[in-house]
């Protein structure tokens, strides 16, 4: 099957299998027909520019390697083109992805110098400018696009994100709280943990072993404000010091850059006014049957 396009193969595929004429007719229609309309599309040749760099060459500096892709080969997304040049042009491209929906947050990266995720950044079609990705900015790099994460989870971990509380429901029923309280958290769960927020702090790039960053501050205080937690004194304690919290010179650039379009900026600067006694946690809204 050498020199088929993928219809092709697809429709020989289709005639193989034991559905009746009529459905293998239709389907065999429809396949070559959409052959003939990508064989007519005029190339739309895109320079892609992606940042390489090989541990297992350490001698060799990290350099931008430039590919040529027809858009019309592949989907909408950087995503897109990024596994269609480990696919078809050069395997040894490395890069994380999952979900391909804005959802588990492994394929974040810097696009054209903004921190983003791949499967949610639509391909500039404008041909006579190239694609530049590399990988988050301020982070040991793995391999390629590949930023290593081990700080930021160990981060995360420090603030304990889960429910403290000795509250056992009854009868195995949920741990309810008030929709008045539940709303507080709006906001702030969405949160994937992509980094970008964090890798474009100049604040977390000067003090990353320090200062918490932008999305282990917005997660800590997901936690302090919730109203089934009963240990918010001893979170806030655990920041009470020059570089955790007060790093933060709100430049907002987490904001201006998150892709599920929250704002750590706005929670950080709550975080500030509760260690500063300025503000106190709610107490929680009684629940009515």
């Amino acid at each position: 099957m050498a020199g088929l396009g993928l219809s092709e193969m697809w429709a020989i595929r289709l005639l193989k299998q034991p559905f009746t004429q009529q459905i293998k007719q239709f389907h065999l229609s429809t396949a070559l027909s959409a052959s003939s309309v990508a064989q007519e599309k005029t190339p739309k040749i895109k320079t892609v520019q992606v940042y390489r760099w090989n541990p297992e060459t350490p001698e060799i500096k990290p350099k931008m390697q430039e590919y040529k892709i027809d858009l019309n080969a592949c989907g909408p997304m950087v995503l897109d083109v990024l596994i269609k040049i480990k696919n078809s042009e050069d395997s040894t491209l490395t890069f994380r992805r999952s979900c391909r929906e804005g959802i588990c947050g492994s394929c974040a990266m810097n696009i054209g110098g903004v921190n983003t995720l791949a499967c949610i950044s639509a391909i500039n079609q404008d041909l006579s400018k190239p694609l530049k990705i590399y990988p988050l900015p301020h982070m040991y790099v793995v391999k390629d696009l590949v930023p290593d994460m081990k700080l930021f989870y160990k981060q995360y971990a420090s603030i304990e994100p889960w429910l403290h509380t000795d509250v056992i429901p009854s009868n195995n029923k949920e741990h309810l709280q008030h929709t008045y309280d539940r709303e507080k958290l709006d906001g702030l769960y969405e949160c994937i943990l992509c980094a970008c927020c964090s890798t474009s702090c100049p604040s977390y790039w000067w003090n990353s072993e320090k200062y918490l960053g932008p999305a282990v501050l917005m997660q800590a205080y997901r936690w302090i404000i919730d109203s089934r937690d009963k240990a918010t004194s001893e979170r806030l304690d655990k920041m009470r010091d020059p570089f955790s919290v007060f790093r933060c010179h709100t430049i907002m650039n987490c904001t201006r850059t998150c892709p599920k379009g929250l704002n750590p900026g706005r929670a950080i600067a709550r975080i500030k006014s509760l260690l500063s006694g300025v503000t106190s946690k709610e107490e929680p809204k009684a629940i009515t049957q």
